[in-house]
């Protein structure tokens, strides 16, 4: 059962604000990030004609390139793109320059100051500037020190600057780094990006819960018995074991994306739609949630690593096998756990978070189980009637479907689910665009509503402190289950809902 496909004509359905005159500043421009997502985005904006025409990105890396091969090295990222539009690539690169930083070296941030005041009278960018760290997390503190102090940062209505994650390795390093970033230059110019965030799906469920009144006042602990939000990756570690190993899925996944989409499910309706009002109510949720025993957090997580799998055709690797990886490694690939947020629209149900690499589908989803009816009057046709669902499909069929019980054909009065879908790329004609390019365009249009502030980056590694703690004094206690690659997880995870009555939904 489906509902109503609309199929509204492309021209004037986007309702894009444009970004000023800038020049957008990459530090690590060598690295995979830019090639992959950060230039493709910015391309993308281009062609929706979001940017201007003063318009300059200026690559920064330690290699010696010269304009012209950081040109090329794009264009070979862009390759079929550029195919279907030339014209435009040409208009594009022209904005493109590069410069060697290496941002530990004063003289090259003074040279670094030089260049941009030149891109700044060949492109008109009027000083507007937003520098980018797409570096390693490490060197986040001397990158905002050294901008900084260069005072290329002074001037907080014309400069800003983008961190990605992961902000922090805990709750005491969060904390220093944002002393250390709020010391370099206001808060309202730091944006500590996550690029779930700025998936459509993501930002309507913001859309969902405010803008229906049906849904709003069945969103709390009345109506709902449990949440189960899920990132899974069919992906190995692949080329970033060296990150991975230091960091392991709590931290590369759990802290940020899924927690964030914790807090945008959760949260309270904002008095109004302006940035600091919605990151005061998902700061509030963070504050509020905690992990389901405190004291004996091994009982509400379970961590997991995969195994060897595939087929004999294409096998896969184990982890310990992949290049870069400690053949005794304990770091985790797969993470589920179960927490609770101590308020009165949620109190007292569980949220179920999972995230892993190598399993059995790539979906990123946000599953809301009603309760069930208090009286059950049919029969069903597969057993019990179901429970009421809403599926928040963030990824990759970016979409919502809801899942009730109708009657089921034939004379008897029994029941059975069915499921009315909405779908972005159906609804709409196009697909979604990706994640960077919302970012980036708010970044520099300096909109803080998708960038995460720094008490909830300290509030989420609070809530995993325990956690953290016990895996660095006592992992023994919080062992890493194996599991085979291609699977749902190891079955200790399963077990863990178990302990509820309660199920994984397999997508």
């Amino acid at each position: 059962m489906s509902m109503p496909v609309i199929n509204p004509l492309r021209v004037g359905l986007r309702q894009e604000r444009v970004v000023a005159p800038q020049c957008l500043v990459i530090f690590g421009a060598s690295g995979d990030l830019t090639h992959r997502k950060l230039v493709p985005a910015l391309f993308q904006l281009f062609k929706q004609r979001r940017l201007p025409s003063e318009f300059a990105l200026l690559g920064c890396a330690r290699r010696a390139w010269t304009d012209q091969y950081f040109r090329e090295k794009m264009a070979n990222a862009l390759e079929e793109d550029i195919r279907e539009n030339p014209e435009a690539w040409s208009q594009f690169s022209k904005g493109l320059f590069y410069e060697p930083v290496d941002l530990e070296r004063p003289s090259d941030l003074i040279r670094l100051g030089e260049r941009l005041e030149e891109i700044d009278r060949i492109r008109a960018t009027h000083n507007n500037r937003t520098f980018y760290l797409s570096v390693a997390p490490k060197f986040y503190s001397n990158g905002c020190r050294a901008l900084a102090e260069a005072g290329l940062l002074k001037d907080p209505k014309r400069s800003r600057i983008v961190i990605e994650k992961p902000f922090g390795r805990d709750f005491s390093s969060a904390q220093s780094l944002n002393r250390l970033v709020q010391s370099c230059g206001q808060e309202r110019q730091i944006f500590r990006i996550d690029h779930y965030l700025g998936k459509e799906t993501v930002q309507n469920i913001l859309v969902l819960r405010f803008a229906n009144s049906i849904f709003e006042p069945i969103w709390n602990r009345n109506y709902i018995s449990n949440v189960q939000i899920t990132a899974a990756e069919t992906v190995g570690v692949e080329e970033r074991a060296g990150y991975y190993e230091s960091s392991g899925a709590l931290r590369d996944m759990v802290q940020n994306h899924l927690t964030q989409m914790l807090a945008i499910t959760a949260m309270e309706p904002p008095g109004h739609f302006d940035p600091e009002a919605i990151r005061n109510e998902k700061a509030k949720v963070l504050q509020a949630a905690r992990i389901a025993n405190e004291i004996e957090p091994w009982k509400c997580c379970v961590r997991g690593q995969y195994e060897k799998g595939g087929s004999k055709e294409s096998p896969l690797l184990a982890y310990r096998e992949e290049s870069g990886v400690n053949p005794n490694s304990t770091t985790e690939t797969y993470v589920a756990m179960k927490l609770f947020i101590d308020n009165w629209r949620w109190q007292g149900v569980p949220f179920y978070i999972r995230t892993g690499k190598r399993l059995a589908k790539r979906v990123s989803e946000v599953v809301l189980t009603f309760r069930e009816a208090p009286v059950h009057l049919f029969d069903a046709a597969g057993g019990s009637p179901t429970s009421n669902q809403l599926v928040l499909r963030i990824q990759p069929d970016e979409g919502a479907e809801f899942r009730f019980e109708v009657k089921s054909p034939g004379s008897g009065m029994r029941s059975r689910p069915v499921e009315m879908e909405f779908s972005y790329d159906q609804s709409f004609g196009e697909p979604s665009d990706e994640g960077y390019v919302r970012l980036l365009a708010d970044a520099m249009l300096g909109d803080p509503t998708l960038f995460t502030r720094s008490d909830e980056v300290e509030a989420a590694w609070r809530l995993y402190t325990p956690l953290l703690e016990l895996i660095e004094d006592s992992p023994w206690q919080l062992p890493i289950h194996p599991y085979e690659s291609r699977t749902w997880g190891p079955a200790s995870s399963d077990a863990l809902l178990a302990k509820d009555d309660l199920l994984w939904r397999r997508p």
